[in-house]
């Protein structure tokens, strides 16, 4: 079993429930296992931030899945739960995206591991530094990272309903 870290965003409908549903039917495929879930954070939208504000989480599954395995089943029940794909960075009912695949380094047309960009997303790695603190990503820690990054006051929020 390989740790993996995803994370998990949404704004449109009921956020909330929307990622919920992601880690349950993510929680039932099989040789994987969920390990681990952040709490949910309010975000403002990146690279287009003319939308709604997200709602973001990120979870650490175990799996023995391949990489390009596990990116088919995000994309089914990213479909499954209704995205649909409108422009760069637009709204979605839900995304799911492989962050990091322990011992990976990948990078194609269709998946990036790491994440393309993960060092400077907020939105990522805030959630991400409270499930897994002593993640190393490019040979540093997730906390110089995450002081690294040009924020706003409230770009993210811990979200309590």
């Amino acid at each position: 079993m390989v740790k993996v870290a995803l994370s998990f965003g949404s704004n449109i409908g009921d956020k909330s429930q929307h990622i919920q549903s992601a880690l349950d039917i993510l929680d039932a495929v099989e040789n994987t296992q969920f390990i681990k879930q952040s709490s949910f954070y309010q975000t403002a939208p990146w690279g287009d931030t003319s939308q709604d504000w997200f709602l973001n989480a990120c979870a650490i599954i175990e799996t023995q899945l391949a990489p390009t395995e596990l990116l088919t089943i995000t994309q089914s029940i990213e479909a499954q739960l209704g995205r649909k794909h409108t422009r760069r960075w637009g709204p979605r009912v839900i995304d799911i995206d492989i962050l990091v695949y322990e011992g990976v380094e990948l990078r194609s047309e269709h998946l990036n591991i790491p994440h393309i960009q993960i060092e400077h997303r907020a939105f990522v790695l805030i959630p991400l530094i409270e499930i897994w603190p002593d993640l190393i990503l490019y040979g540093e820690s997730l906390e110089t990272h995450i002081e690294r990054l040009e924020r706003t006051p409230g770009d993210v929020a811990i979200y309590k309903p």
